[in-house]
């Protein structure tokens, strides 16, 4: 549930940051010091994976989830209290982004401990089904975080919502924290991480292992590339189009929060169904269909709104978000475990998900906001940028040689029990 706290950033960054804490005569310069500052958090992504990736290669997956979870409920209930730009100065926009990077930190770490605690205790013929819940964070987080800031926008005159009542929907990240917390602490270390314990020593430094070994550099480069679409889409649907909606095509807030809200809801349902799907037609066929569903349908969710019809464009957010985006997502988790052996899958599936995230995630709508801004206000620059990320994406997943690590590492571990049985 920690992504609650991070995207919660993303649709407070095209709403209020870009007007209290970016000051600008010019609403698009506001806006995008304000989404550069949603992307610095994908940056130091990459940094907390390979921390908390390391941990949870040495230590184990568990106690980086610990970790991550205490930094990133601090840092988001410390940008509620944050004073303004009027109030404090520059100081306040600096205090903003260091707490963003502590956000960046947090999260990138938390996402490979947390998918591996599903996807290693799953069984076999399973992994994309199990491995798809906590993929469901993401869909829960987006429509928690969205749907508080319709509600508070919804009970609160405009002018009331935008001075203080935006800092509730940070604050109440506190409950988020102590419910993950009684949870976390209950939860026993997963069995591949224990059998690696039992029968072959860790990575000494689980980040050199992977430079060294050719075919997981392979798998990295591969896995970096499949995901480029994939985070774009992603951040396309769920935060530039409300900035995208209010700024330029002069919508109101309200719809545009509900209809990503209710793709968020239609999101929860299908993750799971298309992670279940790849256990029985395999990840990269399902993954690559997803990435060319999800293109294909960028045009006419664009068209759509670019027509500020409210009804319109809550139907296209919720096919392009909610049902077209979960067939990538869904198998997303398992399908980059199975990728890395248990001594360096956490560093693996990190390094893959969190370093491609600062240009698939994090640029996105910096990205996209300057393309409308140098399209004079149009989308078909924005189009042409989402297709050839669809391009890019599908080809590397497709290049992905299928090999499941799981069963190998599984196999090594019977094979060492059976040469001690009959050694002893």
């Amino acid at each position: 549930m920690k992504l609650y706290d991070f995207f919660l950033y993303g649709t407070a960054a095209g709403i209020v940051f870009n007007k209290f804490y970016f000051p600008s005569d010019d609403p698009l310069v506001g806006t995008l010091l304000s989404f550069a500052t949603f992307a610095l958090g994908f940056i130091a992504r990459p940094i907390g994976g390979l921390i908390f990736g390391h941990i949870g290669d040495r230590v184990g997956r568990k106690r980086t989830l610990i970790a991550t979870m205490l930094i990133m409920g601090l840092a988001t209930c410390a940008i509620g209290l944050i004073p303004t730009y009027e109030t404090i100065g520059v100081a306040a926009p600096v205090i903003l982004v260091l707490l963003r990077l502590a956000q960046g930190v947090a999260i990138g770490g938390e996402w490979g401990g947390a998918v591996l605690m599903a996807v290693e205790y799953a069984p076999k013929g399973k992994r994309g089904f199990y491995g798809s819940f906590p993929q469901m964070g993401l869909a829960l987080g987006l429509m928690l975080g969205t749907g508080v800031f319709a509600g508070l926008n919804s009970v609160m005159p405009g002018d009331a919502f935008l001075s203080w009542g935006w800092r509730i929907a940070f604050e109440l990240s506190a409950i988020l924290v102590l419910v993950g917390m009684v949870i976390r602490l209950k939860v026993i270390e997963t069995p591949a991480f224990r059998k690696m314990e039992q029968h072959e020593a860790k990575a000494t430094v689980p980040a050199l292992e992977l430079a060294k070994d050719r075919r997981s550099r392979r798998h990295v480069l591969l896995g970096m590339g499949s995901r480029l679409h994939e985070g774009i889409a992603f951040n396309t649907w769920a935060v530039f189009s409300i900035s995208y909606g209010t700024g330029t095509i002069g919508m109101s807030r309200q719809p545009l929060l509900l209809g990503v809200m209710a793709a968020a809801a239609v999101m929860l349902v299908f993750i799971p169904v298309f992670g279940r799907t790849s256990d029985r037609f395999g990840r990269r066929q399902v993954f690559a269909l997803g990435a060319i569903l999800t293109g294909v349908a960028a045009y006419p969710a664009l068209a759509s709104l670019g027509t500020a019809q409210p009804v319109l464009v809550a139907v296209s957010l919720v096919v392009v978000l909610g049902v077209c985006y979960p067939v990538m997502y869904g198998p997303q988790a398992a399908f980059y475990a199975e990728l890395f052996p248990t001594p360096v899958r956490c560093t693996g599936i990190s390094f893959v998900y969190q370093f491609s995230g600062i240009f698939a995630s994090g640029l996105t709508p910096l990205i996209l906001a300057w393309l409308v801004g140098a399209a004079g206000g149009g989308y078909g620059l924005v189009l042409a940028y989402v297709l050839a990320a669809t391009a890019v994406s599908t080809a590397c997943t497709l290049a992905i040689r299928k090999r499941d690590l799981f069963t190998e590492d599984a196999e090594a571990a019977e094979a060492g029990d059976s040469l001690r049985v009959s050694a002893a």
